[in-house]
């Protein structure tokens, strides 16, 4: 067995004394390699502990750059490296963290191409992404390798973990998800919000499962960890079923998904995931929409006009025009306020991004509105931009 340098006696010490590590355990972790996939809210927090613990390869797969939006959750990151690629970024901190380990940041888009060449290098690999069709990737991909996967989500105040492909009977993602759910109705953080300190729960834990997996601490038994941050207890765990024999990826008997590289993980998810930002620009009848100029024009005219905000009571409590009525969405097309029904209204309907706004306006025109009721194009990120640069974007 090799041995550790006299240094590192000391550096991992407090983890050297626990029974199930010693130091057979830390010249496993000295000798293993994990690739994280994803250096966002969950990769940041599990890199910088399977550095911290000595893990001896860390390859940082991610090809996005570093945004000042980022910094709330993405703890490696700092104003200094934004427009840094955050796979670049991640390594220079997990080095800082710990000079003594090998690092390796790879700044490409992981692509069914390139997912076997990059990832076989690895003893275990992280899924820290935050979309479905790479999620499909890794998993088919660890499949084909033999590799566990070690995978987390968070969102809101509500985060799960799960090792996928787990010994010889662990199932995959395709076991428990074998279709994947429509692209709307997978939201991302900037949609739908994170609290960062839940991302740091779920990439510890993440971290955790990892140093389990390479010191032989895992119990074998595969099971879906779910975490909420608001219930109590926050944590509650579900006993996985082993493989599906008919599962199209690990699966023993049915039709196979065929040759990872040949795939289209995208189209097999319905479709990329929506561009709110820019659907909220464009499409919708031009007849019932309005630009952030025209709007600012008609305000200063004098014309009297109600302006309607359909975003949460959260969202209006952040920031919202002068004089603006906040009715959240849900509530409006539940019941729509028959007080807008008179020809004499004059209603612009604003949200975030101008997509909600344009479901509000059709939901004003199913009660027989005869006044002008158009929506703002593009939300008040528009306004911000083109009328207001003071207006707070977040």
């Amino acid at each position: 067995m090799s041995q550790l340098r006299l240094e590192d006696y000391r550096r991992y010490g407090r983890q050297l004394i626990l029974d199930g590590i010693g130091l057979p355990g830390q010249v496993k972790l000295q000798s293993s390699s994990v690739v994280v996939v994803g250096a966002g809210g969950l990769g940041c927090p599990a890199i910088q502990y399977l550095a911290a613990a000595g893990v001896g390869t860390i390859g940082i797969i991610d090809h996005d750059v570093v945004e000042l939006s980022n910094l709330q959750r993405q703890i490696l990151h700092t104003e200094e490296t934004i427009g840094v690629h955050k796979a670049i970024s991640a390594a220079l901190s997990a080095q800082r963290i710990n000079p003594n380990i090998k690092v390796e940041p790879i700044s490409s888009a992981l692509l069914p191409e390139n997912a076997l060449e990059l990832l076989k290098p690895y003893d275990v690999i992280l899924d820290c992404t935050d979309n479905v069709p790479t999620r499909y990737l890794l998993s088919d991909t660890a499949v084909a390798l033999g590799t566990p996967l070690v995978s987390g989500a968070a969102q809101k105040f509500d985060g799960q973990l799960c090792v996928y492909n787990l010994g010889k009977d662990g199932p995959c993602y395709r076991c428990l998800f074998p279709r994947p759910p429509a692209p709307e109705l997978t939201g991302s953080c900037e949609e739908v919000g994170i609290l960062g300190a839940v991302t740091g729960v779920i990439g510890n834990l993440q971290a955790l499962e990892a140093i389990k997996l390479i010191t032989g601490l895992n119990d074998g038994k595969a099971s879906l960890l779910i975490y909420s941050a608001l219930s109590s207890p926050p944590f509650r765990s579900i006993r996985l079923r082993s493989r599906k024999p008919t599962c199209a990826a690990c699966g023993s008997e049915g039709n196979k998904v065929g040759t990872i590289s040949s795939i289209d993980y995208i189209t097999f998810c319905g479709g990329p995931r929506p561009d709110w930002e820019a659907r909220g620009l464009g499409g919708g009848n031009l007849d019932t929409r309005i630009s952030a100029l025209d709007l600012k024009a008609v305000l200063d005219s004098g014309v009297k006009a109600r302006i309607l905000d359909v975003r949460s009571r959260t969202e209006f409590g952040i920031c919202h025009l002068p004089d603006s009525i906040n009715i959240p969405l849900n509530e409006l097309t539940a019941k729509p306020p028959s007080e807008y029904a008179d020809e004499s209204s004059v209603v612009y309907v604003v949200c975030r991004l101008g997509n909600d706004s344009q479901l509000a306006v059709d939901a004003l025109r199913g009660t027989a509105v005869q006044g002008i009721v158009k929506d703002l194009i593009g939300g008040l990120r528009a306004w911000a931009k083109d009328v207001d640069p003071s207006f707070p974007v977040y």
